[in-house]
């Protein structure tokens, strides 16, 4: 986990190995030298395929140093460039970075096509097939995974499907790319410049100091907290509280309006994804029909822990015919909430209602006051207290190391995690929203991964945690809300499963050959731990007084943790089922927009019907953008898992220390250590002693069992 010496005359962005030094991976390193790699991986996947393709006719027996070992050394210089200029490309956006990606995007895509379409390399795989009684484990479902990874890029295709096959690929990753831009500026061009306190009426000080930053970055040096003026946004750090606590109603609907109709064009400008949604999904279905799949759904779910299609739409319906009916009920009480204060809306509440109205209910319902919880939650102590779970449970320790790496951003902070004294693996960490060139939302990315080198070395992996929680302003260290607690824990158990990894074949280390709806169980499952008694009064005290956070308070958080569950749950079905849906029923030629399609859908997944202007689908990242096309359902799927997984816990009771900390260990032996080297259904299995049941999430959900 050390940088190499500046004796080293390659150029950083090509050196492959270690922490990359950020600052020198520039946009004109990455347009002068990425065109080298490829070439250089070009040449090399050349002389591979010569020396499979000879020793193939010659009927030569190939092992797996033979083929797998150096296709992972190709993969790998390809993973660690690319990947911290994408890494870059996420966190430090600019044009100028932004245009050398995309200028190097298609020899990327090209090559990647070129590595999983080599019928030498494929029939090289084939004989390691008929021979794999000779390999452990490991080896035979990486094995397995590639065979079906190079079937789904295309490897069975010739002539002119293949061309087809490739040129879309190449145009699905500039379309994806486009999509994500077009999100991330008009997010960052919209802004409302308030000036009088009347615009700000309800807003928590918490809030307004956010709000005047923005303001003295746009250019007014004078604006304060208290006497304004104040920059309102469309990042969640603003966007959410705003949403939540804003008395002027005529502003929440701006506002609200402003957010779900982003990249669609409705404000004028060319930042529209309505024709790439359209574009993306037709050469999606193309290509799965190239594949000899029915349409991208069906193509997706091969390589998913879902059996099919059918079993995940059963999931979401039993989720869905439990939730709607509470969801109703919860709308009912926000009417009735609203309609006791003589708000005018109440007969007929919308969107940028709900979140206001739900706010003073909980705080009614509960004398829960979440932006009053605030001060309890500075970010330093939350670290603290997260890193003293990791320890309870996991037999970690994990040391501030801030100097030792290079960082891309001054706010970040480098970490190591120790076993009895020796170093395992370590961690960035960038909490704080920059609207500007960060892109929104929250993730956990690969810096490098573990491995074993020919010589016996390990490479100890590094994780990128990436949140977008509100930044310190003045003296004040960030102070989060509970939402943003819940998503460090969230993004820190992907993390730990990345790091914690025992697997030194890389293809199934950490988070690597997991299959996609099963990577969300540790990090959904560390969320559980922040209603953990110990767990949360260890780390919520004042940060200015130290004082603990009272018993009274903790016990609102517990009441209230299922408070709009039923809404909560119906939300995740409504994305989950659209997506699933537009992947697989959608067509060019099926007489509606995806759009209405949507609509459609929403009357059986939304107690309020989407307004006019609710463009959401153009701002749908995650599977437009990201990798969750046709698998956004992964979330409540691993989350039947992840709760079921705290459920452990809890039958051995959260207070027996001594069997919490067993448990923890058989957690990190089994599902933290084992990634991508075993089935999830068998990993599952080894922790949980039985295949995983749903009854926890519906209890935790507080829904009502189907």
């Amino acid at each position: 986990m050390t940088v190499s010496s500046a004796a080293n005359a390659q150029p950083e962005i090509l050196r492959g190995e270690g922490l990359p030094n950020f600052e020198a991976i520039t946009p004109e390193a990455v347009s002068e030298h990425i065109p080298a790699l490829m070439q250089a991986l070009e040449s090399e996947l050349g002389d591979l395929e010569q020396s499979l393709g000879q020793r193939l006719e010659q009927n030569q027996t190939l092992s797996w140093n033979d083929v797998m070992a150096p296709l992972q050394r190709l993969g790998e210089r390809l993973r660690w460039s690319w990947g911290v200029v994408s890494h870059l490309n996420g966190v430090c956006n600019s044009p100028e970075l932004r245009d050398a990606h995309a200028s190097q995007q298609a020899s990327v895509v090209q090559f990647g096509n070129r590595a999983g379409q080599s019928q030498v390399i494929y029939r090289a795989l084939q004989q390691l097939e008929a021979g794999r009684s000779g390999l452990d484990g490991t080896q035979q479902r990486i094995l397995d995974a590639e065979l079906r990874d190079m079937k789904l890029r295309g490897v069975g295709l010739s002539g002119a499907s293949k061309e087809a096959f490739n040129s879309a690929s190449q145009s699905l990753a500039e379309l994806s790319t486009r999509f994500g831009n077009h999100v991330l500026d008009a997010t960052n061009h919209w802004t409302l410049r308030l000036t009088h306190a009347a615009e700000v009426e309800g807003l928590p000080e918490s809030l307004l100091g956010q709000l005047a930053q923005a303001a003295r970055q746009a250019g007014d040096e004078d604006a304060s907290a208290e006497q304004g003026p104040w920059l309102m946004g469309l990042d969640m750090p603003r966007y959410v509280p705003f949403m939540k606590y804003s008395r002027r109603r005529d502003l929440r609907e701006k506002v609200y309006k402003a957010h779900v109709s982003r990249a669609s064009g409705q404000d004028g400008s060319d930042l529209n994804n309505w024709p790439l949604i359209e574009e993306i999904l037709t050469l999606r279905r193309q290509q799965a029909e190239r594949l000899g799949f029915a349409n991208w759904a069906e193509l997706s779910i091969a390589s998913k822990m879902a059996d099919s299609e059918q079993a995940v739409e059963s999931l979401l319906e039993d989720l869905r015919g439990a939730a709607y009916p509470i969801a109703q009920q919860e709308l009912q009480a926000l009417a009735s909430c609203a309609q006791a204060h003589g708000a005018p809306e109440a007969t007929e509440l919308q969107p940028w209602d709900i979140s206001y109205w739900a706010e003073i209910l909980r705080q009614e319902s509960f004398e829960l006051d979440s932006e009053a919880l605030r001060p309890w939650f500075p970010l330093p102590q939350v670290l603290d207290g997260l890193f003293a779970l990791s320890e309870r449970l996991f037999g970690i320790r994990i040391e501030a190391a801030d100097g030792e790496a290079p960082i891309w951003h001054p706010d970040v902070r480098f970490f190591r995690i120790l076993e009895q004294g020796q170093p395992v693996a370590g961690f960035y960490l960038d909490p704080y929203s920059r609207p500007g060139s960060k892109r929104g939302g929250a993730w956990m990315d690969e810096c490098l991964v573990r491995s074993k080198g020919t010589d016996g070395s390990v490479v100890l992996p590094v994780a990128y945690l990436i949140c977008n929680q509100s930044a310190p302003v003045g003296e004040t260290p960030s102070l989060m809300t509970f939402d943003e607690v819940e998503t460090l824990f969230h993004e820190f158990g992907h993390g730990l499963q990345h790091m914690l990894t025992s697997v030194e074949h890389p293809q199934a280390a950490g988070i690597n050959g997991v299959e996609w709806d099963a990577v969300e169980l540790p990090s959904q499952f560390m969320e559980n731990w922040c209603y953990d008694r110990a767990t949360l009064m260890g780390m919520a005290r004042h940060w200015q007084t130290g004082e603990a956070l009272p018993e009274s308070e903790f016990s609102k958080l517990l009441a209230a943790r299922t408070f709009m569950g039923g809404s909560a749950t119906l939300r995740q079905v409504h994305f989950a089922l659209v997506d699933l849906r537009l992947h697989s029923q959608w067509t060019p030629e099926s007489g509606v927009t995806p759009e209405a399609l949507r609509r459609e859908i929403a009357t059986t997944t939304s107690v309020l019907a989407p307004i006019d202007e609710d463009a959401f689908l153009c701002s749908f990242g995650h599977i437009f953008a990201g990798g969750y096309a046709a698998g956004y359902y992964s979330y409540k799927w691993a989350e039947v898992l992840s709760a079921d997984a705290f459920g452990a816990f809890e039958d051995v009771g959260l207070e027996n220390e001594d069997q919490i900390r067993e448990t923890g260990r058989r957690f990190r032996n089994t599902v933290l250590s084992l990634g991508g080297s075993l089935d999830p259904k068998q990993v599952f299995e080894a922790f949980r002693g039985r295949q995983p049941s749903s009854d926890a999430l519906i209890r935790h959900s507080g829904l009502v069992a189907v």
